[in-house]
């Protein structure tokens, strides 16, 4: 497998084909971080089209010696959720996945309601904690490529993962009927 910086210098002379696998690599993750920062959806597939779309205009600009291209990617894919929550008021995720069939249905209400109580703590959370939390949790870049992303320190990076975290319990702990 390539790594991301001999794809990065095919692209860069010329083998504009090349951007096909950095797009494969990262469509999912980058997908993933989207979803969770704006904590919704819609629209996240557009986003990701114009992270991609701007990360290739820029290629050149890429230093990997100041981090890596996937903390890069990240940090483009933060600054259009920031600018798109700008513009939109937040919102709910509209659409919780399906039980299964072979989930009886109480069980997949009893999800479901789960689901939406988690939607709904995410959603209130800080913008700063809520996305320290999704890019170091569900797109698994180390604290220090988040700091970067947030032009924070280490140190406040894991204060806003450890208060999302406790916020997100509380939150589904009230959901749910328990005693924080």
């Amino acid at each position: 497998m390539l790594e991301d910086s001999q794809v990065i210098q095919r692209v860069l002379r010329g083998e504009r084909e090349a951007y096909r696998i950095l797009v494969e690599r990262y469509q999912q993750p980058l997908l993933a971080a989207i979803r969770g920062i704006l904590a919704r959806s819609e629209g996240a597939e557009d986003i990701a089209q114009d992270v991609f779309l701007a990360a290739y205009e820029n290629l050149a600009t890429f230093d990997p010696r100041r981090g890596r291209f996937a903390a890069w990617l990240f940090a483009i894919a933060r600054n259009r959720c920031l600018n798109e929550r700008k513009r939109r008021r937040p919102t709910l995720v509209e659409a919780l996945p399906d039980a299964g069939a072979a989930d009886p249905p109480e069980a997949g209400l009893a999800r479901a309601e789960t689901l939406a109580g988690l939607d709904r703590a995410l959603a209130a959370l800080p913008a700063a904690q809520r996305t320290a939390l999704v890019l170091a949790e569900i797109s698994g870049l180390p604290h220090e490529e988040v700091a970067r992303i947030e032009d924070s320190r280490v140190g406040t990076i894991k204060s806003r993962i450890s208060r999302a975290r406790a916020a997100l319990r509380l939150g589904l702990a009230r959901h749910m009927g328990e005693q924080p």
